[in-house]
């Protein structure tokens, strides 16, 4: 699983006109689910999610993470993460995962969030047309990869 995180200080995500999900300050994650991720992948990327220290303390060093601030998070797939880009000019996604095999992870991956961080998890929905808003905080961007965990 790759994961972007996004330090925001609020995110939405609507879907034909309507809202779907809206979080103040906490993180936007982008997911991608590629063939080879189990459920091996959701329990270490769920703890590094929650666990990440990407936010402000007093003396304004990164030292708290999403749940030390009792920030939110809103969860998005995106299966464009796994775009191979090395051949020509239109991106390959032979990497991941087909919706059979993504959907059953992605909604694992929620539930993992939300037992880890203590509160729901807002979210798009699998394989919509989303429009993402975003105030992006710092900025502060993360790239997190579960099959290249070192």
């Amino acid at each position: 699983m790759r994961a972007v995180l996004q330090r925001v200080s609020q995110a939405s995500v609507t879907i034909d006109g309507t809202v779907k999900g809206a979080i103040g300050a906490g993180l936007l994650v982008l997911l991608g689910i590629e063939a080879a991720d189990t459920d091996a992948d959701i329990s270490w990327l769920s703890k590094k999610i929650v666990q990440m220290r990407i936010f402000g303390d007093e003396a304004g060093l990164m030292n708290r993470s999403v749940q030390d601030i009792g920030g939110e998070i809103l969860l998005i797939s995106q299966f464009t993460l796994h775009a191979a880009t090395q051949k020509g000019n239109r991106p390959s996604f032979i990497k991941a995962a087909r919706p059979e095999q993504a959907i059953p992870l992605y909604e694992k991956i929620i539930r993992q969030l939300e037992i880890d961080l203590g509160r729901p998890v807002a979210t798009g929905s699998f394989g919509a047309d989303m429009k993402v808003a975003l105030v992006n905080d710092g900025p502060v961007t993360i790239i997190i990869d579960s099959q290249t965990p070192l």
